[in-house]
């Protein structure tokens, strides 16, 4: 959890639709860490904090008619990028928990290896790392 944050830092909220009661995707695809959960009385997510490696973001249902799940749009306004070290692997291991590829990973020009993925929630995410 947050503490004494000393630094700014981007902490994402991805919202997801009401009803939601499994997030393991991000658990399965990324090795993301539960650091805590709150639910509804028929066990559905209102929020949750994960971190990857340290790097924290949240779940949310939606509770204002100013946010949006991203199949709300048939799209989404942002894509989380998520640094690793083997963007092949992490791409792989997150097809495999169930997101849907939308563009292979390959070497870029401008120094980065990159690939998208579909979450099971819609919400896009460029698996990368910088290879220059």
């Amino acid at each position: 959890m947050i503490e004494n944050v000393d630094m700014p830092f981007f902490a994402p909220e991805l919202y997801i639709n009401n009803g939601v009661k499994d997030i393991s995707f991000y658990k399965n695809a990324y090795g993301a860490t539960e650091n805590l959960c709150f639910t509804n009385d028929d066990g559905s997510i209102h929020v949750a904090e994960l971190s990857i490696n340290g790097a924290i973001f949240h779940v949310h249902e939606i509770t204002s008619p100013h946010f949006f799940s991203p199949d709300t749009n048939k799209g989404c306004t942002c894509c989380i990028g998520l640094f690793v070290r083997d963007v092949d692997a992490v791409m792989t291991q997150a097809v495999n928990a169930g997101a849907i590829e939308i563009s292979p990973a390959e070497d870029y020009d401008y120094g980065y290896r990159q690939g998208t993925i579909k979450d099971p929630f819609g919400h896009y995410w460029q698996i990368q790392k910088k290879i220059k």
